[in-house]
């Protein structure tokens, strides 16, 4: 991806915790640098400390010291409103338990964020018919929650995802729920938006069919990346996927 642009940029970054009358540390320096249009996984083990660097990412919560950039924007300075905005506008949020509205219909689900940015509704259904569309589910609109399947839920959230026209999709662990093969089909999905659309996904998991996709993996250990890895420097076998 030579020439690309940096969209993230983490530096120095560092999380403590209170716990009692201590502090848990659970970053401890974290450097990395995220291109435009690039897939990235972040993977490591329960407690590795890869969600909260997704959480810092996301603008969800702030470090201790350091800082995380978006387009050169240090997240961290934004008020309320201006977090708010970046949020909206700039980044898409897919979650392992899909958090759509039970309430709403998929449609409904998908025009939510146009709403909260202002768009029309006339435009807001055009578009989110065109996105339920783009992932299979044109047909299902009208379909509540209840009435679609775990995968379809997902899909209804990776088109609320695009709502606004992010150019971050953060996925936290967004085949967690699902069996192999709809997994698999988010995962195809999540790929198609970085290539068709330029759009940079990140996601934190412990899914290793992520690695087919990836163009590059970060390897959380201990509160700090003990590794970024190339796609096709990836060298996991069976065993060692069981062991990790």
């Amino acid at each position: 991806m030579e020439g690309t642009s940096r969209i993230v940029r983490v530096v120095e970054v560092k999380k403590d915790f209170p716990m009692g009358k201590g502090v848990i540390r659970v970053l401890k320096g974290i450097d990395l640098s995220i291109l435009a249009g690039e897939y990235i996984s972040i993977m490591g083990p329960s407690g590795s400390g890869k969600s909260t660097l997704f959480n810092m990412i996301g603008g969800l919560d702030k470090p201790s010291s350091g800082a995380v950039y978006i387009d050169e924007v240090d997240i961290a300075q934004l008020d309320a409103y201006e977090l708010a905005w970046l949020r909206c506008r700039k980044i898409g949020y897919i979650f392992q338990t899909f958090n759509i509205i039970q309430v709403m219909t998929a449609l409904e689900n998908v025009t939510l964020p146009m709403v909260f940015a202002g768009v029309s509704p006339m435009d807001a259904t055009k578009k989110g018919m065109e996105l339920l569309d783009m992932v299979g589910l044109k047909e299902r609109f009208n379909h509540k929650p209840s009435e679609l399947s775990g995968g379809q839920q997902q899909r209804v959230a990776v088109a609320r995802a695009l709502a606004n026209d992010p150019s971050i999709i953060l996925a936290d662990e967004p085949t967690g729920n699902l069996d192999v093969t709809t997994g698999g089909e988010i995962i195809d999905l999540l790929k198609m938006l970085s290539i068709e659309k330029r759009v940079t996904v990140i996601s934190a998991t412990h899914d290793f069919k992520m690695l087919n996709v990836s163009d590059r993996v970060v390897w959380v250990e201990d509160g700090r990346i003990d590794r970024i890895e190339n796609r096709d420097e990836l060298s996991i076998s069976m065993g060692e996927i069981g062991e990790r």
